[in-house]
């Protein structure tokens, strides 16, 4: 799972000409998701998400307070294209989640997100909608954070020894049948 972090003064998505979701100052991130993703890298971004430390606190210093400390908003836009590799001048997908189940893993990812923050303060696009995010990045400040990468024996190791991992990710399987 990927995050591109902006620092904003604000941000807004719009789809078809209509705004659906704006913030102030806060948080504009561009989530992608692999097709590996499990809850695992899901609480890892969530925590980066709201630890991360890219405000100044009240004297100025840099880099000291993070958007929970400041109570800020999050402005939050899924974005599968984070996940993409090169065939020639083309992008390729195929590393992304398949769109049914990741719809399902990023609203869970929502939940999670704002569950472990003040719900009122994240705000979402419109999944797989054509959208125009507009953002005043403050800084500007533009970071990328990525859950550990796992090859497929990690994974399974990982998953033997926690079974309510590989229960997470078979209950989305399921769910997107």
């Amino acid at each position: 799972m990927k995050a591109l972090i902006q620092r904003v003064m604000n941000a807004k998505v719009t789809v078809n000409g209509e705004v659906v979701s704006c913030i102030e100052q806060g948080l504009c991130i561009l989530v992608g998701i692999s097709k590996n993703d499990n809850h695992s890298d899901m609480e890892y971004i969530v925590r980066k998400i709201l630890s991360i430390r890219l405000f100044n606190d009240d004297s100025d210093k840099r880099w000291s307070k993070s958007v929970v400390e400041k109570e800020l908003e999050v402005l939050c836009v899924s974005q599968f294209t984070l996940y993409n590799t090169w065939k020639g001048n083309k992008p390729d997908f195929h590393n992304a989640m398949a769109g049914d189940e990741s719809k399902k893993f990023y609203e869970q990812f929502l939940e999670l997100l704002k569950s472990s923050y003040k719900p009122e303060k994240i705000k979402d696009g419109v999944f797989g909608a054509y959208m125009q995010v507009s953002i005043q990045n403050d800084g500007p400040v533009t970071v990328e954070i990525e859950s550990p990468a796992r090859d497929d024996k990690t994974l399974a190791k990982e998953n033997s020894r926690n079974p309510q991992r590989l229960k997470v990710k078979k209950d989305m399987e399921g769910d997107a049948q």
